[in-house]
């Protein structure tokens, strides 16, 4: 299909109704753009007046295997006629073990696994802070500066990527330390790399732990490897692994494929003892898992546990989904594309002004925008403003962090949507460029 297509500039009329009703009668959440969908195929995605899309958002990282992907959609339905829901966790059945045994074989380490099964990432998070409370009978939590971790009381006691999050919430879960993420283009302790000698990865065994947290209270620290929603911050490859203490690896966002390995703490050579995922596992059904060495395991009945974790149609879908990125070479593909997306955005770098950094591995890439290139001042209204100028032209993005855009496209895309959605992103910095 010719892609994008706009026939009615949006928000169109069928779209202006619907959002006027859905202000009426949903909760203030994070609605980013004007866009009522329809229907979706690949990375193509219709609104309910027709407008035809290139979607560079993924449903938040949800659709690595695109939208409506037909042996998902066929697992799905056949699944559906036999069995909707049987509590896995009272009960058993096959789907579940099955994609069980497959998360433990693709996720990294040699070590014997289980798994838990959850309905989202805050969820995979939430087992994950009992999970690891309940086996080292610790108190304490690491996180980072910029971490999303999720938006539910345990989870937003990790999260510190934006204090609305935190607004009003207060007090959350006790015994978080949050420390700043190596976030290179804007150092926190302004130096530079390599020279900083991974300064700010050090600085938790040479100041924290002789200060101000006792190492032996420690449960656990919570890492992404690559910060989503805090900006797409890809750390220095030294980062991750001169944290030595790494027990959680938070692969919510950047698992299954995105950055061009299948976990993102691969590119680290770093093999975590429990990994939280959820977003792409089920390619839009609701369903997320913890991963974790087998004596961590709660080993009492009633210590943890759910209703829908593991929902047979959603492990169906789990299970389908695993298969469509292996069989499809996703993986590689990501890496392959996302060297091109890679490169078209450097040249965007060299052409405007704008774009203060571009930073992404595989398939998960950003361009940080700022008013000043020496100054590095942050710009989210021009941010809104590129993102607002892409939709009207045919393209969907997503911001991320303070001032960045997230560029998060299904793993399937075709190279020419790929190209012609880069382009439309081109024109987008160009109209807004000329209104500054």
């Amino acid at each position: 299909m010719k892609a994008p297509n706009i026939v009615v500039p949006p928000p169109g009329p069928k779209a202006k109704e619907i959002i006027e009703r859905d202000t009426k009668y949903l909760a203030t959440s994070t609605k980013t753009s004007p866009l009522v969908a329809e229907r979706g195929e690949g990375a193509l995605l219709q609104d309910v007046d027709g407008n035809l899309y290139i979607d560079f958002t993924s449903g938040i990282g949800v659709l690595n295997t695109g939208f409506s992907h037909p042996e998902i959609v066929k697992a799905v339905k056949e699944q559906v006629e036999k069995l909707v829901h049987f509590a896995g966790t009272d009960f058993y059945y096959r789907v579940q073990v099955d994609l069980a045994e497959k998360l433990t074989q693709i996720t990294p380490g040699d070590y014997e696994k289980k798994v838990f099964f959850t309905n989202s990432g805050t969820e995979s998070v939430e087992a994950a802070i009992k999970l690891t409370r309940w086996s080292t009978q610790r108190k304490r939590f690491i996180a980072f500066l910029g971490a999303f971790h999720g938006r539910t009381m345990g989870s937003l006691s990790l999260t510190a990527s934006k204090t609305v999050h935190r607004a009003r919430f207060f007090p959350t879960m006790e015994g978080v330390t949050h420390i700043p993420y190596a976030y290179c283009y804007r150092c926190p302790y302004r130096q530079e790399y390599p020279s900083c000698g991974m300064y700010c990865a050090k600085i938790l065994e040479e100041l924290y732990f002789e200060t101000a947290v006792p190492p032996e209270e420690v449960a656990a620290i919570f890492v992404e490897p690559v910060q989503g929603e805090g900006g797409y911050i890809v750390p220095p490859k030294e980062f991750i692994p001169e944290l030595k203490r790494i027990a959680v690896d938070d692969e919510v966002q950047a698992g299954f494929g995105r950055t061009g390995k299948f976990f993102a703490v691969e590119h680290y050579g770093v093999v975590p003892d429990v990994i939280t995922t959820a977003k792409a596992l089920g390619s839009g059904y609701p369903i997320g898992a913890i991963i974790f060495r087998k004596e961590l395991d709660f080993g009492v009945q009633g210590a943890h546990s759910n209703t829908y974790g593991g929902n047979l149609v959603a492990s169906t879908a789990a299970l389908k989904t695993i298969e469509v990125i292996e069989k499809e070479r996703l993986v590689e593909r990501s890496r392959r594309l996302g060297e091109l997306m890679r490169k078209r955005l450097m040249e965007m770098q060299e052409k405007h002004e704008l774009i203060g950094d571009v930073r992404g591995l595989g398939l998960m890439q950003a361009t940080e925008l700022v008013k000043d290139r020496r100054t590095k001042e942050y710009a989210p209204k021009e941010r809104e403003m590129v993102v607002e100028e892409a939709l009207k032209r045919g393209l969907i993005l997503l911001p991320a962090g303070r001032s960045a855009i997230r560029y998060i496209p299904p793993l399937v895309i075709e190279e020419e949507h790929l190209n012609a959605g880069l382009d439309v992103l081109d024109e987008a910095f160009s109209a807004v460029e000329k209104k500054l």
